[in-house]
């Protein structure tokens, strides 16, 4: 099931997209013609934190829309709302897992790179922006603005010292994250956070496909293209550190709770490890496709 946050001329909501990603559901509205009694919050973190409740409400109502064959009467088409960030303004930083692939940790550097713990660094929120929104080229800041295609987890409900075997029960679901990098201000910093967190960088989207759809988010093909030339083309399985330990080693001494937004890491093939490198410019469209949940699509703008 893929969750989406939208706007129309009424307002904010969440909103099922079906199979062929032409029509949404608009979740609150069916639910009510349904008679549920419940009731379904506009704000995606709001709804995440109602636990197993939300989702179940939401496939009973999707399941009660079909069986009463009223797809063409509360299914309206996608190009006729604004698809948002799945959670257009998280409660926290965005966490972000460095160097979580070995063939990208020797781009960056060498072997010597390659991390034995891992590695963490945060994005502000104000970096987020959604599939099709642009992403400011800052030229007046950085001459290296660089891509990261990555999956991102999405925590649905509170937890701390979570156990390895334990951590996919803490999980929502899964999202595409572009961890846009200004590398020349990470470089001048000595630290991740300036680089990282300029306005726009950090497109998401364009849904949250729950948890129940992926049944193994450490095997999943991730491909990114700029201008549909394929840049990275890798699969989860290669993560040094899998989902469930990302969450595990997050979750000694710190809360994690529904809503907090973990990205994974990117493989190889970042404009900076080519020869020349080979760094975003105004003009160009950067596309993240994962296995299972869909592409996200974002431009970079003057």
């Amino acid at each position: 099931m893929k969750f989406a946050t939208y706007k129309n001329d009424s307002g904010q909501f969440i909103g099922i997209v079906n199979a062929e990603v032409t029509h949404v559901l608009p979740l609150r509205e069916a639910y009510e013609k349904m008679g549920g009694k419940s009731a379904i919050p506009s704000d995606m973190a709001d709804a995440i934190s109602l636990g197993d409740q939300f989702y179940l409400e939401a496939k009973k109502t999707v399941q009660w829309v079909s069986e009463n064959n009223m797809d063409s009467e509360v299914f309206i088409p996608i190009d006729s709302v604004v698809l948002l960030a799945p959670i257009p303004r998280p409660s926290k930083n965005i966490f972000c897992v460095g160097k979580n692939y070995a063939e990208h940790a020797i781009e960056m550097g060498s072997k010597d790179d390659i991390p034995e713990h891992v590695m963490v660094f945060t994005k502000a929120p104000t970096t987020v922006i959604a599939h099709d929104q642009n992403i400011y080229e800052h030229k007046e800041l950085t001459e290296q603005l660089d891509y990261e295609g990555e999956l991102a987890v999405v925590i649905g409900k509170k937890g701390k010292e979570i156990k390895r075997e334990e951590a996919l029960d803490y999980v929502f679901g899964y999202t595409i994250i572009n961890d846009v990098t200004a590398r020349d201000l990470q470089a001048k910093h000595k630290q991740f956070f300036i680089g990282k967190s300029l306005d726009t960088t950090c497109p998401m989207g364009p849904w949250i496909v729950h948890k129940s759809a992926i049944s193994n988010p450490n095997n999943l093909d991730i491909k990114t293209t700029v201008n549909g030339e394929m840049r990275q083309d890798s699969n989860t399985e290669n993560f040094i550190f899998p989902v469930e330990e990302v969450i595990a080693v997050l979750s000694q001494g710190m809360t994690l709770e529904p809503g907090d937004i973990i990205a994974t890491g990117t493989p190889a093939g970042v404009g900076k490890g080519f020869k020349p490198p080979r760094f975003l410019k105004a003009g160009d469209t950067i596309e993240i496709t994962v296995e299972g949940i869909g592409t996200l699509r974002n431009r970079v703008k003057k």
